[in-house]
């Protein structure tokens, strides 16, 4: 592998670009990649949509399952994922407008997803209240 600053520069990409771009390059899904690191999925996300950030041990344990350097990961620097070739690279801009997009959307869906579970959680309480004994 090489330097991909120009796809995964810290200019262009961000942490969680680089954590999903060499996760989708080994064909591994997030719940395997979770599995492996043994966090949950939504860890995983959160780290891919950039709304948390792994520990140190984690980060480590990310980088060697991946295959990329610790740096590349952080800063898109050193041994990472190569530049995606062909149409692909001269779609860059409008790319990554979409990818920027789709992740806003993503944490919007995981957002109301949580807000969900604690109106669920809320309602059951207020039943189980209620109920006489």
């Amino acid at each position: 592998m090489q330097d991909g600053s120009d796809w995964y520069g810290a200019a262009t990409a961000t942490f969680g670009d680089r954590v999903a771009g060499a996760r989708e390059a080994l064909g591994m899904t997030q719940p395997e990649l979770a599995e492996r690191l043994g966090v949950r999925i939504k860890t995983v996300r959160g780290w891919e949509n950039d709304t948390a950030e792994p520990r140190a041990n984690k980060l480590q344990m990310l980088s060697g399952i991946l295959g990329v350097s610790l740096t590349w990961l952080l800063n898109g620097e050193g041994d990472g994922l190569d530049q995606p070739a062909g149409e692909a690279g001269a779609r860059l801009p409008e790319i990554r407008t979409l990818l920027s997009e789709l992740r806003d959307i993503r944490a919007d869906v995981d957002n109301a997803a949580e807000r969900l579970a604690r109106m669920e959680n809320r309602l059951i309480e207020a039943l189980t209240e209620g109920r006489v004994e």
